[in-house]
C-alpha cells in the first residue's frame, strides 16, 4: 500500500479515505522520509494536495492554511508583509508542509529568542479515526482554556489523527541579522562562552555550537533594526573577548543551511536529541569514543545547548546503545524505513492516555 499512497485533494475524501483501513499511516511533502515510511499492511495517505492559505490578516498576527501546504510558500507571503514564523521551521527548501512540520515537532535556530512551533500553534482541523472532522483550537491569538489538542498535536507524528487545517500566531520579521563567529581551542571553553551568552542580558536570535577537529566554534546571531546591529555586536564582543564578524551573504548561508541540514550528509541517520548544555560533555564523550578518529557523526547543538542534531552512520541500534545509558531520546528525520523514536521516552505513559482518548481504536500506525 505504502508503494501506491492515496491522495486526497479535499478534506471529505480524507474523511472517506481513513476509515476504509485498519491502520492508517500520514505524509506530509516527504521532506522527513524517517518519519513517513509506513510499516507493511498499513495504508498511507499523502496529505501535500491539501493545500492553500485559507485565511491571513497580517493585522492580527495570524493565518490559516491547509495542513499539506508548503512552507516554502508560506513563508514569501509572510515576508511581504515584514512578518514571519519565527521558530525558523526546518527543511523548507526539502519541500515541508506545516502539517508534517506540526506533526513531527521541529522547530530551528530562531527557537532560542522566541520559542518553538508549540508556542505558535493556534488552532487545528483533523480527520478523526471514524472520519470526523473535529476544530480544536482558535483562530485568534485569545484561547480557550482547557486541554490543548493543538499543541497534542506537535511531535504526534501522525498517531492522533490527520491534519488538515492549522492556524498559526506569527511576529515581525526583523529588518537585519547579523552573526558572530567564535572559535573555541576545546569544547570546554565553548560550552564556557555559550554559558555566559545564555545568562546574559543580551537580546540573541540563536545560538548554535559546532564540534570541530581543533575544538568548537560558536555561531550568535543577532536580529533587529540595521542601525543598531553594529553597537549590538560591539557589546556581543565585548563579553565574549572577540570574535569575527560574519559577512553578510556567509551570514544568511549559514543560518539557511542550518535550517536545511546541509551540513549532515543523506546517507547518515539525521537524529534530534533533546538536552541541556550541562548534558553535552557526555554526548561527545560517547560519540567520540565511538568514532576515535575524528567526527565521522557531524552535530550541531542548536537552541543554546537545548537540541543536538546527530548525522549518524551507523545503525539505529549502535546510536541507542550510546543514548540509552544517558537517559536521552532520540529522533530519527532522515534514514531508511525503521523505528523513529530511540531510547528513553519520559512522556511515553502520558502519550498513551492522549492517544486511547483522541484514537481509542488505534486506526492511526505509531511511527
Amino acid at each position: 500500500m505504502a508503494a501506491n499512497p492515496i491522495r486526497p485533494i479535499t478534506v471529505e475524501q480524507v474523511q472517506d479515505a481513513v476509515p476504509r483501513y485498519c491502520g492508517v499511516a500520514l505524509r506530509g511533502g516527504g521532506s522527513k522520509p524517517a518519519l513517513a515510511s509506513p510499516q507493511n499492511g498499513v495504508a498511507l495517505i499523502a496529505l501535500s494536495a491539501l493545500s492553500g492559505m485559507l485565511e491571513y490578516d497580517p493585522a492580527e498576527f495570524t493565518f490559516t492554511a491547509l495542513a499539506g501546504t508548503r512552507l516554502a510558500d508560506v513563508m514569501p507571503l509572510l515576508e511581504g508583509q515584514g512578518q514571519y514564523l519565527p521558530f525558523d521551521p526546518p527543511l523548507a527548501a526539502h519541500g515541508a508542509t506545516l502539517g508534517g512540520t506540526v506533526a513531527a515537532g521541529l522547530s530551528g535556530p530562531g527557537r532560542y529568542r522566541s520559542g518553538g512551533l508549540r508556542d505558535f500553534i493556534l488552532g487545528v482541523r483533523y480527520v478523526d479515526g471514524e472520519g470526523n472532522v473535529i476544530r480544536a483550537g482558535s483562530k485568534v491569538v485569545k484561547n480557550s482554556a482547557g486541554f490543548d489538542i493543538p499543541k497534542a498535536m506537535v511531535g504526534s507524528l501522525g498517531c492522533l489523527g490527520a491534519l488538515v487545517e492549522v492556524t498559526f500566531k506569527v511576529l515581525p520579521r526583523p529588518e537585519a541579522y547579523a552573526s558572530l563567529m567564535l572559535e573555541r581551542a576545546s569544547l570546554g571553553e565553548a560550552l564556557g562562552t555559550l554559558v555566559r551568552l545564555t545568562s546574559s542580558q543580551l537580546d540573541i536570535h540563536a545560538i548554535d555550537l559546532e564540534p570541530v577537529a581543533a575544538g568548537a566554534r560558536l555561531w550568535v546571531r543577532l536580529g533587529g533594526l540595521p542601525a543598531a546591529l553594529p553597537a549590538r555586536l560591539d557589546r556581543l564582543r565585548g563579553l565574549t573577548g572577540g570574535g569575527d564578524v560574519v559577512d553578510a551573504e556567509a551570514e544568511r548561508a549559514f543560518w539557511r543551511d542550518a535550517c536545511e541540514f546541509a551540513w549532515a550528509p543523506r546517507h547518515a541517520l539525521l537524529v534530534k536529541v533533546p538536552l541541556t548544555p550541562k548534558r553535552i560533555p557526555g554526548l561527545e564523550a560517547v560519540l567520540s569514543g565511538a568514532d576515535p578518529q575524528g567526527l565521522a557523526s557531524p552535530r550541531r547543538y542548536s537552541v543554546g545547548g537545548q537540541v543536538a542534531w546527530i548525522a549518524w552512520p551507523g545503525t539505529r541500534e549502535a546510536l541507542e546503545s550510546l543514548l540509552g545509558p544517558l537517559g536521552l531520546p532520540g529522533l530519527v528525520i532522515f534514514g531508511p524505513a525503521g523505528r523513529a523514536r530511540l531510547g528513553l521516552r519520559p512522556a511515553e505513559a502520558f502519550e498513551r492516555r492522549v492517544k486511547a482518548a483522541l484514537d481509542p481504536t488505534g486506526r492511526f500506525a505509531e511511527v
